[in-house]
């Protein structure tokens, strides 16, 4: 079961703490992290089946690029930070894949129809880097552009994880990478655990921290251990 209650932070800058705690682990467990996402999120798709022909959007830490196939009529710029991610995401074409920072996003501002970012925005370990993160997905939108922005949800009580009101919001998650006997460690192991920092969002978190951005949420929900919420940059229409 994946616990693990957060051990009390050594004081170091939030960026070198998720360096080592998100990015480095998804860069090493890029493949099979892959291999077990391929089945987009119902509430996800739907967003994107949705959307006008021709409207070109972004999918903000795209991981493997699994929701750049969802409707072919939509172009879709994907990024992440995992340099191996994106190679895998760039096979799908002809949508474009780059390297880049959820904070440092190298698009110019209001100009696309659409974003989304799943399962993106708990992994930064600050609530103002959560925020900035947010506000930086809404400016690349025009007036009248949605995201869909999705986080861990804390409540998850009839999970496998157990988690619910009460519980650490912030937490290590472990995943576990196996490996043949072959390819055996030096002590002759044959699989390795990493863990991940999650911040677990509690019911409504989300929505404020798009309102507190000043962004305007359309519509929110929670759907399998998540929370999500379409919105836009506020007075965007």
């Amino acid at each position: 079961m994946a616990n693990n209650k957060l051990e009390e932070k050594v004081e170091i800058p939030a960026e070198t703490y998720e360096e080592e705690h998100v990015h480095t682990v998804y860069e090493q467990i890029a493949s099979h992290f892959s291999s077990t996402r391929y089945k987009p999120w119902p509430i996800v798709s739907t967003f994107l089946e949705n959307l006008a022909p021709g409207s070109i959007g972004l999918d903000v830490g795209c991981g493997n690029g699994k929701y750049l196939t969802v409707n072919q009529d939509v172009f879709i710029v994907a990024s992440d930070r995992s340099t191996n991610l994106v190679k895998i995401a760039a096979g799908h074409q002809p949508h474009a894949a780059v390297v880049a920072d959820t904070l440092a996003l190298p698009h110019q501002k209001g100009r696309f129809d659409f974003a989304i970012s799943i399962a993106v925005v708990h992994h930064l370990s600050t609530r103002d880097r959560r925020r900035e993160a947010v506000q930086s997905i809404l400016d690349t939108l025009r007036d009248g552009g949605q995201a869909l922005v999705y986080v861990w949800a804390l409540e998850q009580k009839n999970s496998r994880r157990g988690w619910d009101e009460g519980h650490e919001q912030d937490v290590m998650v472990p995943w576990v990478m196996k490996t043949s006997k072959k390819n055996a460690g030096e002590n002759g192991e044959t699989e390795k655990t990493f863990q991940r920092y999650y911040h677990l969002y509690r019911k409504g978190e989300l929505e404020e921290d798009v309102v507190n951005v000043g962004g305007e949420v359309i519509e929110s929900g929670y759907e399998k251990d998540n929370w999500w919420a379409i919105c836009r940059r506020s007075g965007g229409g």
